[in-house]
């Protein structure tokens, strides 16, 4: 049995077909996946909760993306905090920095980021962190906000090295390897996918982005994270079995499950 610890299954591209995607899903033995309730950003902030409230598979964070750090306003961190104590939301995310789009200013994502941080913390859950282009200024604002106060957290679609990789583990967080550590030219994010610990591993889709190899191309979807996990159990010598039964274990230890 696998979980999928990141996908959007709010995503338009999933409209026509969403219970059947679900259904494949839970037939390929994929027995939890993560809803991430960013959708469009605030002041929607229920988008995962609403498909974690009617699917007894799925579970459900909430947060405000990088992408939407301008759309953030004061009573937007007071309903995360209310959001925080719904049954089934087991994180608050995605958050963290993006460079490379900047489609909010770079300040605003590191504030909204520091504010998205104290509201985790303050209902003691684990934070999803997405960083893109932003390495440096990611770690070094969960170290000085989020390693003190002693929590989990979770490198959604982890793109690092081991240097990175080790960065990530020392500062208390569990590594998410997707569909991209399938495709043959992330030889460095193949090295960290080996030596990572095995108690740090997970798996995700980020459906219905980024499918892995065989489905390149393809839009993503749950049931294909069973790829990546074999993906994983061949780089790191083990079999398909075993890797879903540690990182179906580390994604229940990290989430409180």
């Amino acid at each position: 049995m696998l979980a999928d610890s990141h996908c959007h299954l709010d995503h338009e591209q999933f409209d026509a077909d969403r219970e059947a995607v679900i259904e494949r899903a839970l037939a390929a033995g994929v027995e939890r996946m993560v809803a991430i309730g960013t959708g469009d950003g605030p002041p929607d902030l229920e988008t995962g909760i609403r498909l974690a409230d009617s699917h007894a598979a799925i579970y459900a964070t909430v947060g405000v993306h990088p992408h939407d750090a301008s759309k953030a306003e004061p009573e937007t961190f007071q309903r995360l905090a209310e959001l925080l104590r719904h049954p089934k939301v087991v994180a608050l995310g995605e958050i963290g920095l993006d460079y490379h789009y900047d489609f909010s200013p770079r300040e605003v994502q590191r504030n909204v980021f520091i504010e998205q941080m104290r509201v985790a913390s303050d209902a003691g859950k684990p934070i999803v962190i997405h960083t893109r282009e932003a390495w440096e200024d990611t770690l070094a604002l969960i170290e000085q906000h989020w390693r003190p106060r002693g929590f989990p957290g979770i490198m959604h679609c982890f793109s690092g090295g081991p240097a990175e990789a080790a960065r990530c583990v020392e500062l208390g967080f569990y590594l998410s390897f997707g569909g991209i550590v399938t495709f043959p030219k992330a030889l460095e994010l193949q090295h960290a996918a080996r030596s990572a610990p095995a108690d740090r591993i997970l798996v995700e889709t980020d459906a219905p982005y980024l499918a892995p190899v065989p489905q390149r191309g393809k839009r993503n979807e749950p049931a294909y994270v069973v790829e990546t996990a074999r993906k994983l159990a061949g780089l790191r010598g083990e079999t398909l079995e075993s890797i879903a039964a540690t990182t179906t274990a580390n994604f229940r230890r990290v989430l409180s499950l």
